[in-house]
């Protein structure tokens, strides 16, 4: 597939509610360089998280790293792990607040046979359908904590890709405790995403 990616979305495009920039994010391209290769999809499914106002946020009753991450530089990778697998986010919040947005799923266009491997499966509409899933599918750990994905020469970035008008909203899934508005968006009729 003779694919050429596009820019790279600048540091800029992550300042903004974490609503607003988990939308906006629908449609570009998280690419991974792996081992020489390139691993790339288009993010079809998103979860905005807020700061320490957010009960189902990393920040809420903690301190550390993770919530210093949350209200630092937008545009940074926070990696952590839920139940034994690697959940990625990026920083994106308004100037002095706190929050990030999680990548839930992808639509896998490059690499694709390597990102079977990864997985150790052959239907491609199960390689990322979520969160999880996506990680191992791009060989993302937690050494990818804190990069910035705006710059060129990062191992992860995020690109310009479609502009998605079709987006549906839902409650984000498998929190315990939810804020009142939808904050989990995806394209609408994706068989990508991870739960339709």
């Amino acid at each position: 597939m003779g694919m050429k990616l596009k820019a790279v979305l600048p540091q800029e495009f992550y300042l903004g509610d974490p609503a607003y920039v988990a939308k906006k994010l629908l449609g570009k391209v998280l690419c991974r360089v792996y081992q020489g290769k390139i691993l790339a999809g288009v993010i079809v499914e998103t979860e905005a998280y807020y700061g320490k106002i957010d009960p189902a946020s990393r920040a809420y009753r903690s301190n550390g790293d993770l919530t210093k991450t949350l209200y630092g530089d937008v545009g940074k990778a926070i990696v952590y792990g839920v139940h034994g697998k690697w959940l990625f986010n990026v920083v994106a919040h308004l100037p002095g607040e706190g929050g990030g947005v999680l990548i839930r799923a992808l639509e896998p266009i490059m690499g694709i046979g390597e990102m079977k491997k990864l997985r150790g499966v052959e239907n491609v509409f199960e390689l990322t359908n979520g969160p999880g899933k996506l990680s191992q599918a791009l060989a993302i750990n937690k050494s990818f904590h804190k990069i910035p994905v705006y710059l060129e020469s990062s191992p992860i970035t995020i690109r310009m890709g479609l502009e998605v008008n079709d987006i549906a909203e839902s409650f984000r899934i498998g929190v315990t405790k939810d804020l009142p508005t939808p904050l989990r968006f995806y394209v609408r009729g994706s068989r990508f995403v991870s739960k339709p």
